[in-house]
């Protein structure tokens, strides 16, 4: 499969999709649909085109399948030291709390 890079590159060479940011393959990608979306494809990079479109969204998915597993992973660790932080900050306030009503009678 060829990996070129993004129509314009001022050098030529080929980069690898997987060494794309995110955001550079994104462009990349919308400018092969733009060129698609013209009608006016030329037939001897269509397959090549076609072969990278389909490269970097396979690439794209697989970025966002490996976000969205370590999101997945995160977020309760995130939610589970909020869940003590508050937990702690109720005792505390609890013991002021008893403190004040102490110091009243």
């Amino acid at each position: 499969m060829a990996t070129r890079t993004p129509t314009g590159d001022k050098d030529g060479g080929t980069t690898p999709v997987a060494d794309l940011s995110y955001s550079d393959a994104g462009a990349e990608l919308d400018g092969i649909i733009e060129e698609f979306e013209t009608g006016v494809v030329d037939v001897d990079r269509l397959v090549d085109q076609l072969e990278r479109a389909t490269e970097i969204v396979d690439e794209l998915d697989r970025r966002l399948r490996r976000t969205r597993m370590r999101v997945d992973e995160l977020v309760p660790r995130l939610e589970a030291i909020g869940q003590d932080d508050s937990a702690g900050d109720g005792a505390d306030e609890a013991s002021a709390d008893d403190a004040e009503s102490d110091a009243l009678f």
